[in-house]
């Protein structure tokens, strides 16, 4: 097995073309600040102005003359993708997702699955107007979050799932999408922890 070695840069804020944050995060706490072209509009309107803007811009009028462009034409793949491989390849791999839930729920559904193919080379965390959420790790511990309702959805599913901190726990069980799935639990911890056999689930933590 070779040995890799790398420098992990600064977190990333990366905001997609979905329903618009009704509040940001302090800007200021990230290396990168970055938007797909659909989304670029949003920070204008709130001048900030991104490190770079990155897709086909086939959603952009005006394209800005300040701010870098990485064209991504190739159709095959989704603009979220597309930016996901920009980061990689410029040496980020935590980032924070605005804007990838909303409007078209296809698209949501899509940026799940992009987010899965990506699960062994970036740390991605989702955030909307309503909560966080991430793709669990086989063993997972949430922290800061008594008394919120934790949502655990199987994608499509897992196997041998054990939780603690939970009003309702899991023992070795097994969650299937369109069978049986762990919505609206809630946390009586402040710490969460979650492990599991096989499979994918997304944790969804209610602000």
């Amino acid at each position: 097995m070779g040995i890799f070695v790398f420098m992990i840069k600064g977190n990333v804020f990366l905001l997609l073309n979905g329903e618009t944050p009704k509040k940001l995060p302090d800007l200021s706490n990230y290396e990168i600040v970055c938007a797909t072209d659909g989304a670029y509009q949003y920070l204008e309107k709130h001048n900030i102005a991104p490190n770079f803007i990155a897709g086909d811009f086939d959603s952009l009028e005006n394209i800005p003359k300040h701010i870098e462009i990485i064209e991504t034409p190739n159709q095959d793949l989704t603009d979220f993708d597309k930016v996901l491989q920009v980061l990689y390849d410029k040496g980020f791999y935590t980032i924070d997702i605005y804007g990838a839930s909303g409007k078209e729920q296809d698209h949501f559904l899509g940026n799940l699955h992009t987010a899965i193919q990506w699960k062994e080379k970036l740390k991605l965390t989702f955030f909307d107007n309503h909560s966080r959420y991430l793709l669990a790790d086989k063993s997972t511990i949430i922290s800061n979050c008594k008394n919120k309702i934790i949502s655990l959805i199987p994608f499509p599913e897992a196997k041998n799932i054990y939780t603690k901190g939970l009003k309702y726990l899991l023992n070795n069980e097994d969650l299937t999408f369109g069978e049986r799935i762990g919505t609206r639990n809630i946390a009586t911890a402040n710490k969460v922890e979650i492990s599991f056999k096989s499979g994918e689930i997304f944790i969804f933590i209610n602000h």
